[in-house]
């Protein structure tokens, strides 16, 4: 099962490459810019970009560090990241192809793991956090940012629907207690907590992943037949742009 998703993510995900590089939404953001913040004077880190995409993170953090890994599923992102890094300059960026619940480095073997927008995606959240924790030195950093699900049920379920019509390789949107409970089970303690709200523009974001004309028109009659209580806190627009609440966590693995 867990190879049948895998191959499922990555074929949605191999022909949309392109797009991710050049999306607005991955390539800029104030979170972006904290990530590269932290990387700044960490001259000999070794840096894990789990779920690398188009490769924004690891862009941010070259400049900074001695060596930047970048893994993800797909062989066509990875061959964006590859030349995007070449054509920029940054020749301590090396991909590798690999689920992040099964990572092919010896433990120990970074001090910062950052990800960034990949988590609801994975097959396995615990599986991916635990791998997350093996690979970093002890006390190692890791920074994890997505987008999370709110606390009502209600609302939660009728932003998966969102989630998963636009996007089949969707898994989950995960709230904030269970994020930190995954975390806590893999052995990383929280050390920073910081939320947001993300404008998502609805044209750009179907686009991005070439949904299904079908699709979009559930998506729009869903968001239009929703309750005003999911419509005001999802703040729906009129063409389909809505907001979507992010986490973005600072973690240390445990010492022992």
């Amino acid at each position: 099962m867990t190879e049948s998703h895998h191959s499922f993510v990555n074929a949605a995900y191999s022909p949309r490459a392109r797009e991710y590089l050049t999306s607005v939404v991955h390539a800029s953001g104030e979170d972006l810019d904290e990530l590269e913040a932290l990387c700044r004077g960490l001259t000999s880190a070794r840096v894990l970009d789990l779920g690398c995409g188009g490769g924004h993170v690891s862009y941010r953090a070259a400049p900074h560090v001695a060596e930047v890994v970048s893994v993800d599923l797909s062989e066509p992102m990875l061959e964006v990241v590859r030349r995007t890094a070449a054509e920029r300059g940054l020749r301590n960026i090396a991909v590798r192809q690999c689920a992040v619940e099964h990572l092919p480095f010896d433990s120990a073997r970074f001090d910062l793991a950052l990800c960034r927008f990949s988590a609801h995606h994975w097959h396995d959240l615990h599986a991916g956090l635990r791998e997350a924790a093996r690979v970093l030195v002890p006390d190692g950093r890791a920074v994890f940012i997505d987008s999370i699900a709110p606390s009502s049920a209600l609302l939660d379920s009728h932003l998966q629907t969102l989630e998963l019509l636009r996007d089949p390789s969707h898994v989950r949107n995960y709230t904030a207690p269970e994020w930190l409970e995954a975390l806590a089970r893999a052995g990383f303690g929280v050390v920073g907590l910081k939320t947001r709200r993300l404008r998502i523009e609805f044209s750009s974001w179907i686009a991005r992943t070439r949904t299904p004309a079908l699709h979009v028109d559930a998506i729009l009659s869903l968001q239009r037949g929703a309750p005003e209580e999911v419509r005001h806190r999802l703040g729906i627009e009129p063409d389909g742009t809505f907001l979507l609440d992010t986490l973005q966590v600072e973690a240390r693995r445990a010492q022992s």
